[in-house]
C-alpha cells in the first residue's frame, strides 16, 4: 500500500476507536457496561445490529463467494424480514418488560436453572468459535499487505479489539458501530463504481452483468425444492427464517444490541429497519463480487489469490512446476480473450444462437482455469501440507490492493477492519454478559457489589478475548469464512430457538421435558450434520421442530405417568 493508503487506514481506525472510548467513558456499573443504560435511539440500534452481523467476513468472503459460485447466497437472507416481524411482536416486548441482561435469564423464570444453563452453554460454545473466525478475517488483510504469517496479524488485530471492548463495554461498541456502518456504506458504493470504471471502455455495467450471467454468476433465484442445496428460495425462506429468528432472538450478541434501545418501540424500529436494509446491502456486496469476476475476464487474475501462500511456493523446490502452470494459465487466458470478443460481438448483434454457443465455450474455458488452479493447490500441499489452499477470502482483497487508486485502497481496507471490530466487539460483550449474568452472578457470587460485577465483566471480556484469539489461530483450515460461520451456527441455533418457542407458546410444558428435548434434538442435529444428510440451513428447522415436538410429547407422557401413579 502507498503512504496515502496507510494514512487513510490509520486515521480512520484511530478516529473510530477514540470516539468509542470517549463516548463510553464513565461506565460505573454492570447496567452501563453491558446495556449502555438502555439509552440508544432506534437508528443506533439498527446500525449496531447490522454491524454485529456484517463482520469482516461479509466483506472478504461474500464477494469471493459470488466470484466463484454466483449470486445464489443472497437467498440465505430471504427469511430475515419475516424473522424481524416475529421478533418485534414476541421477543422484544418480553425481554424489555422483564428487564433482563441476557436472553437466558428468562428461561430460568419460565423453566428452571438447568435449561438456562444449557442454552447459555450452547451459546458460549457457538459464539466463542464464531468470534475466533471473525478475528481471523482481518488478519488475512494485514498478512497479505505485509507478507507475514497470519498468526502475527491475528494476535495484533485481536489485541486491539479486546483492549477497547474491555475498556468501554457496550457503549463503546454501539457508538463506534454507528460510524463504522456509515463509512462502510460509502466505501462499498465507491468500490462498485470503481469496478465498473476499470472495465474496458466498451464494457458498461449492463454488459458486465450480462457477461457474468452467461458464465453462470448472476443466477440469484432458485425455486427448486432440494434439501441438499443450501441456497434456494425455500431454504432461505424456511431454513433462513429459523436461523435468523434464532440468531436475532436468542443469540446474546444480537439481543444485547437491541436491549440497549431506550424503549420497546425504539428496539422494534431498529430491527425492522435492519430487516429492510440487509437484503439490498448483501445483494450489493455480492454484485460487487460478480463485477470483479467480469473484471478478471479482461484482466489476467493471479493463478492463486493468496499471495502469501503463492510466494512460499515460488521460493520452494516446486518453482519450475509452478512456472509451467503459470504459462498454461497465460495461454488459457489469451484463449478466453478471443472467445470473449466473439461473445461481445454476438451481444452487440443480438445473435442468440452465437450467444448460446459462446456461453458453452466460455464455461468450458472457466473449467479449464479451475483445473489449473487445482493443480497449483496440489503443489502447495506437496510443499506444505498445512498450506491454506482456499483463496476465496482473498479475491476481493487482491483486487482492492492491486487496482484501486491510492486513498480508496486504505478506506476499503479500513472498512473491513471496522466491520471486524464491530462484530468482534459485540460478540465479546455478549460472551462477557452471558458469563457474568448467567454463570458468575447466578451460580458463583450471588450477592456481590455492583463494582464487583463490573470488574467481573471486564475480566470476562478479557478472558473470552484471549480464548477467541486462540481459536482464530486455527481458522485458516475451515474454507470460506462466511459459510463456515453460518454452518457452525446452524448446528446450535435451531435447538436454542426451539427452547424459546416452547417457553413462549407451550405454557403447559415444564423445565424437565424441554431440557431433555433440547439434549435429544441437539444430538440428532449433530448426527445429521456430521453425515451431511441435508443442507446446513435445514438443520435449524430440524433442531427447532424436534425440541418443540419432543418436549410436548415428553410432557404428555410425564403427565400420564403422574396420573397413573396418583
Amino acid at each position: 500500500m502507498s503512504y496515502t493508503d496507510w494514512a487513510v487506514l490509520s486515521l480512520t481506525l484511530i478516529l473510530i476507536v477514540s470516539y468509542g472510548v470517549y463516548k463510553s467513558r464513565g461506565a460505573q456499573n454492570i447496567d452501563g457496561y453491558l446495556l449502555g443504560n438502555q439509552s440508544m435511539p432506534w437508528y443506533s440500534v439498527c446500525l449496531s445490529v447490522m454491524a454485529t452481523q456484517a463482520s469482516a467476513i461479509t466483506f472478504l468472503s461474500a464477494p469471493g463467494l459470488a466470484y466463484s459460485t454466483g449470486m445464489g447466497f443472497v437467498q440465505f437472507y430471504f427469511g430475515l424480514p419475516l424473522a424481524m416481524i416475529v421478533l418485534c411482536i414476541t421477543f422484544v416486548p418480553i425481554f424489555h418488560r422483564l428487564k433482563v441482561y441476557t436472553a437466558y435469564e428468562y428461561l430460568e423464570q419460565r423453566f428452571d436453572l438447568n435449561t438456562r444453563a444449557l442454552t447459555a452453554f450452547l451459546f458460549l460454545i457457538q459464539r466463542g468459535l464464531s468470534t475466533g473466525i471473525t478475528i481471523y478475517a482481518p488478519s488475512i488483510i494485514l498478512s497479505t499487505i505485509l507478507q507475514i504469517n497470519t498468526t502475527v496479524t491475528t494476535l495484533l488485530i485481536g489485541g486491539i479489539v479486546v483492549a477497547y471492548t474491555v475498556y468501554g463495554g457496550t457503549k463503546a461498541v454501539s457508538y463506534t458501530q454507528m460510524l463504522q456502518m456509515s463509512i462502510i456504506f460509502c466505501g462499498l458504493f465507491a468500490a462498485g463504481i470503481m469496478v465498473v470504471h476499470l472495465l474496458p471502455a466498451d464494457i458498461g455495467f449492463s454488459k458486465a452483468i450480462s457477461i457474468a450471467g452467461k458464465m453462470g454468476r448472476t443466477e440469484a433465484i432458485d425455486f427448486k425444492f432440494d434439501l441438499n442445496n443450501p441456497y434456494t428460495v425455500w431454504s432461505g425462506l424456511i431454513g433462513g427464517f429459523f436461523l435468523q429468528l434464532s440468531y436475532f432472538g436468542t443469540d446474546q450478541s444480537q439481543v444485547g444490541r437491541y436491549l440497549t434501545g431506550s424503549s420497546v418501540n425504539q428496539s422494534r424500529l431498529g430491527l425492522l429497519m435492519n430487516g429492510l436494509v440487509k437484503i439490498p446491502m448483501q445483494f450489493l456486496i455480492l454484485l460487487i463480487g460478480v463485477l470483479v469476476f467480469t473484471f478478471y475476464q479482461y484482466n489476467k487474475p493471479p493463478v492463486f489469490f493468496n499471495s502469501f501462500e503463492l510466494n512460499k511456493l515460488q521460493q520452494s523446490a516446486y518453482k519450475p512446476e509452478l512456472d509451467q502452470l503459470e504459462k498454461k494459465s497465460d495461454a488459457a487466458f489469451e484463449s478466453k480473450q478471443r472467445e470473449l470478443r466473439k461473445l461481445n460481438e454476438a451481444l452487440d448483434k443480438g445473435d442468440k444462437q452465437q450467444i448460446d454457443e459462446q456461453r458453452e465455450v466460455l464455461k468450458a474455458a472457466d473449467e479449464q482455469t479451475k483445473t489449473i488452479r487445482t493443480e497449483v493447490t496440489d503443489l502447495m500441499h506437496k510443499n506444505d501440507p498445512g498450506a491454506d489452499t482456499n483463496d476465496n477470502n482473498y479475491i476481493f482483497l487482491s483486487f482492492v490492493t492491486s487496482y484501486l487508486p491510492q486513498g480508496l485502497v486504505g478506506l476499503l481496507i479500513a472498512i473491513i477492519f471496522l466491520a471486524s471490530m464491530g462484530s468482534t466487539a459485540s460478540a465479546l460483550n455478549s460472551l462477557a454478559s452471558t458469563s457474568v449474568v448467567d454463570i458468575y452472578k447466578r451460580l458463583i457470587n450471588k450477592n456481590a457489589s455492583p463494582e464487583n460485577y463490573l470488574s467481573a465483566s471486564r475480566w470476562s471480556t478479557l478472558i473470552w478475548g484471549v480464548i477467541c484469539i486462540m481459536m482464530a489461530l486455527y481458522a485458516s483450515k475451515i474454507g470460506n469464512l462466511i459459510e463456515a460461520v453460518n454452518i457452525l451456527g446452524s448446528y446450535i441455533y435451531g435447538t436454542i430457538l426451539g427452547v424459546f418457542l416452547v417457553a413462549f407458546y407451550c405454557k403447559h410444558v415444564g423445565g424437565r421435558a424441554v431440557f431433555i428435548a433440547a439434549l435429544a434434538a441437539e444430538a440428532i442435529v449433530c448426527i445429521c450434520g456430521y453425515f451431511d444428510q441435508v443442507a446446513y440451513l435445514w438443520l435449524n428447522v430440524i433442531g427447532c421442530v424436534l425440541v418443540v415436538v419432543i418436549a410436548i410429547l415428553l410432557q404428555f407422557f410425564m403427565k400420564q405417568k403422574e396420573t397413573v401413579s396418583s
